[in-house]
This record gives C-alpha cells, sequence and structure tokens, in this order.
C-alpha cells in the first residue's frame, strides 16, 4: 500500500474526476474511496481513462473501497461489493474495510432487493432517527462476509475502519482472514501513537492508515471542533525551516509515526503538494512541539444520531 493516498471524501462530482488524473500524474497510485462518497463511477471513469492511455496499469493501483453501515448483514456484503465494482468498472479492488464498527437498518431504498427487511429502515445517516435507527448485526458477522469477499476474488485484503482496540481483538479472535489496516482519523490534534502501537505489535501485524491528516480547515474557528494544526504560527515557522508548506511539514511528522496518510483535495497544486513530503526529515525539537499539539480531540463524528 502506497504511504500516502489520495482521500476522495466529499470530492465534489464534476472535481474528482480530473483530481484522480492529477494524482495519478503526480505520481499518486493509492486512491481512498468509499460506497457512500457517491463518486465511485467518476473515481473509476478517470482510473480506466490512465490506464487506457497507458499511464498506469491496472496492477500498478491501490483501490480501497468500504462497506456503508446499512449493510452490515453477513448476505448483504458481496453484494455491495459488486455494486463498488461495477461503480469502477473493475474486477476486483486492493482493499475492502468495514466502514464503522456498528450498523444501520437497511436503506429504504432497497426494499425491492431486500423485502424481508422492508419494515426495517434507516437512512444512510439516520440523524435524529434514534436508537431504532441502528441494526443488531454483529460486526463479527459481518466480517465473516468480507472474508467471503476475498474468497471469490473481489478485493486482494479486507480490514477496518474506526474500530478501537477492543473490537479489533474481537475480530482477531474471530476471524479467519487477518484485517490488514485499520483506517482512523490521525493528525496532530489526534495523533493515535497508542492505538498505532497497539496494531503494530507482532500478533497483529495492522498497518494504521491515517484520514483527514490535515484536519478539516472548513470547520476551523467553529466550536467543538479543534483548529488544524496546519494554521498554527509555530507549524508555520517550522515549514519555513524546511522551505516547505505546513501541510507538507503534518503529513510529514505523520508519515514517521509508520502510518499512511489520504489527505484529499480536488486543487491540483495541492494535491502535487501533498505527495511531496519525503525529502526532508524533521528536527527532534520539531517533532518533540508536533507531538504537542496532540489533545485527543476528533473533527469526524456520526453525531446526532
Amino acid at each position: 500500500m502506497p504511504t500516502v493516498g489520495l482521500g476522495t471524501y466529499k470530492s465534489p462530482p464534476g472535481q474528482v474526476e480530473q483530481a484522480v488524473k492529477d494524482a495519478i500524474d503526480a505520481g499518486y497510485r493509492h486512491f481512498d474511496c468509499a460506497w457512500l462518497y457517491g463518486n465511485e463511477v467518476e473515481v473509476g471513469n478517470a482510473l480506466r481513462e490512465k490506464i487506457n492511455e497507458g499511464t498506469v496499469k491496472r496492477e500498478d493501483l491501490f483501490i480501497v473501497s468500504k462497506l456503508w453501515n446499512n449493510f452490515h448483514a453477513k448476505e448483504k456484503v458481496v453484494p455491495m461489493i459488486k455494486e463498488t465494482l461495477n461503480n469502477f468498472q473493475m474486477d476486483y479492488i486492493d482493499l475492502y474495510l468495514i466502514h464503522w464498527p456498528f450498523g444501520f437498518k437497511v436503506k429504504k431504498y432497497c426494499y425491492i432487493i431486500y423485502r424481508e427487511l422492508a419494515d426495517e429502515t434507516a437512512s444512510l445517516v439516520p440523524v435524529g432517527e434514534g436508537e431504532d435507527a441502528f441494526s443488531d448485526t454483529d460486526y463479527v458477522e459481518t466480517w465473516k462476509g468480507m472474508e467471503e469477499c476475498v474468497n471469490l476474488g473481489l478485493t486482494k485484503s479486507i480490514g477496518l475502519s474506526n474500530f478501537n482496540a477492543e473490537q479489533i481483538d474481537r475480530v482477531l479472535k474471530k476471524c479467519k482472514i487477518k484485517p490488514v489496516c485499520n483506517q482512523v482519523e490521525v493528525n496532530p490534534n489526534l495523533n493515535q501513537k497508542k492505538l498505532i502501537d497497539f496494531c503494530r505489535q507482532r500478533q497483529r501485524d495492522i498497518v494504521i492508515v491515517g484520514y483527514c491528516p490535515l484536519g478539516r480547515s472548513e470547520y476551523a474557528g467553529t466550536p467543538g471542533f479543534p483548529d488544524p494544526t496546519i494554521y498554527d504560527p509555530k507549524v508555520a515557522e517550522i515549514a519555513k525551516k524546511y522551505n516547505k508548506t505546513p501541510a507538507q511539514v503534518v503529513l510529514n511528522y505523520l508519515i514517521s509515526l509508520g502510518i499512511s496518510v489520504i489527505p484529499k483535495s480536488v486543487t491540483k497544486s495541492r494535491i502535487i503538494e501533498n505527495i511531496d513530503v519525503f525529502d526532508f526529515k524533521l528536527d527532534p525539537g520539531d517533532v518533540s512541539y508536533l507531538d504537542s499539539c496532540n489533545k485527543k480531540s476528533k473533527s469526524i463524528t456520526i453525531s446526532g444520531i
């Protein structure tokens, strides 16, 4: 799995396709997607165009997608990855993740496919629908469906997203195929060092993939959201010392923790900037300052449910 990937969460329709092309031209080979994001078709169009023109081969790419919460029942997992593959117009993906360690009841538009569950419905993000929106499907049962995806050759590897240590160990105790990664929010405000070390231990050997590595700029200054460290004056000073941007300093710091990162952008200059992070090493004092930024503050939650 390439260390730096392109995140596609909330990448707007009409822009994400060009962003993926620009990313491939800049050297990206790792693309982080999800069924929920609603842009897999556009991402797939861009990837196939670059393959067809000979810029990359399919085997050069590392494509990731995720199973959404409304489809945690074991029998729904394979149909959902097949829908993702249809969106990408590909035969397999490289990594398939359980998006969150809890399920929602089946989405309302799935009445026809899952007629027997038509009385158990929830929205994709059931804000305000309360406890009735939650499915009682155990994610260990979901994992059995994920393993079937590997057995059928629909994905090379499977993993987790937003799982904590206890939940990871529950899967490991029950699995036949081990999860290879756990994708969680990682940035200087939430450096996840404890979870990184937990997953890295030999008996687990799970790689952490950090989403939202630069924080959420759109919520800067909003009460309840941590301000991204790319706006920290001290980080700006550090960046100047290395002739880099604050974003490049932050990404370099996170990579030094031994994780993969998936910064999201649709701006060509920033896409190029975010992968140009391997030609410098932070001084111990600069690392210590970034370590000190850890407030254990999340910027991504599913709230109001």
